[in-house]
């Protein structure tokens, strides 16, 4: 299990605090110096608009499986979906989008049809697990048929992942690495890519950072059981998240984005997503792309060292075999 240490950490001594910190870190950033040739057509910033088409997995994983649970999730497949995609028709826009394999099991073409529209298709864990609640093993295997059930459906081996909740373990960068991904899009180590280090060496895998700042969740997210209401409107997070991409232009940096189906999907959200949208396309010289076109543009010239995989086999594939 990947729990933390029941020693409190203020009896650690300096050696176990530095390699607990330094275990996973934010390694060289990764844009050029130069601000006006870092992006493709002399473009000024980068935009990666991306959507965890989490769905139904979020409470399947932790049992919530009454209809009204599912019903929730369904919205996101159902309704919020297609909306998504006529909005990014519309202003010609690549996203990615990050789908669990319980998904995909449970919708066989959802994720080809997101590369037919010229999308991409990143892994999101099997079931939207906790990976710091899992074994090394379990979670090298869920992980490694996700990306096997994705790849059979699509027709392309996702190189790109996005840990569920961006929960990530002590054994999660080196599974990264075992299974050959190009980037990781989990971590908030800075505003731009960045190489990730393990144990202080770098992976030459990219780090494409998140933030709850750039997240529907934490500001449209609604449990009738909990204290977890909408605290901002539609068109109020549409101005946060404008000045962010404000900022990202000043800088010549990165704008990214991450929404869900299900929670962005609703008509009055999508009518502020489009409206930030716009804004952005107000902007000529803005690269739109997808998170795998930006890890391979800032990651052109990282080297892959090699890694070991986990020592010994699990036999919870078999177990488990859909």
């Amino acid at each position: 299990m990947n729990a933390e240490p029941q020693s409190p950490a203020w009896r650690w001594s300096e050696e176990r605090i530095r390699s607990t910190v330094g275990r996973v870190r934010a390694g060289r950033p990764l844009l050029s110096d130069q601000a006006d040739s870092r992006w493709p057509n002399g473009a000024r910033t980068a935009v990666a608009l991306s959507f965890d088409a989490d769905h139904e997995t979020p409470a399947l994983r932790d049992g919530l499986t009454s209809p009204g649970k599912m019903a929730q999730g369904e919205y996101g497949a159902r309704v919020g979906v297609p909306r998504i995609l006529a909005l990014l028709d519309e202003h010609r826009i690549p996203a990615t989008f990050f789908v669990p394999a319980i998904c995909a099991v449970l919708r066989p073409d959802e994720a080809p049809g997101y590369i037919a529209r010229g999308h991409e298709v990143g892994v999101h864990g099997w079931i939207h697990e906790r990976n710091s609640l899992l074994g090394a093993d379990e979670e090298f295997d869920l992980t490694s048929r996700s990306v096997d059930i994705l790849e059979a459906q699509t027709g392309i081996r996702p190189c790109g992942i996005r840990t569920p909740s961006w929960d990530f373990s002590s054994s999660t960068l080196e599974i990264i690495r075992d299974l050959g991904f190009r980037y990781d899009s989990s971590l908030m180590a800075d505003d731009d890519p960045y190489e990730l280090l393990q144990d202080g060496v770098g992976t030459g895998v990219v780090e494409i950072p998140v933030e709850w700042l750039r997240d529907d969740v934490p500001y449209l997210s609604t449990d009738m059981a909990a204290a977890s209401r909408p605290n901002v409107t539609p068109m109020s997070l549409a101005s946060i998240w404008q000045a962010e991409f404000d900022g990202a232009y000043a800088e010549g940096g990165v704008f990214q984005l991450t929404m869900h189906p299900h929670i962005i999907g609703h008509r009055s959200r999508m009518v502020a997503l489009k409206a930030l949208i716009e804004h952005i396309r107000a902007h000529e010289d803005v690269w739109f792309a997808t998170h795998a076109e930006l890890a391979a543009h800032v990651g052109s010239g990282l080297m892959r060292p090699p890694t070991q995989k986990p020592s010994q086999e699990t036999s919870f594939r078999s177990e488990q075999e859909y």
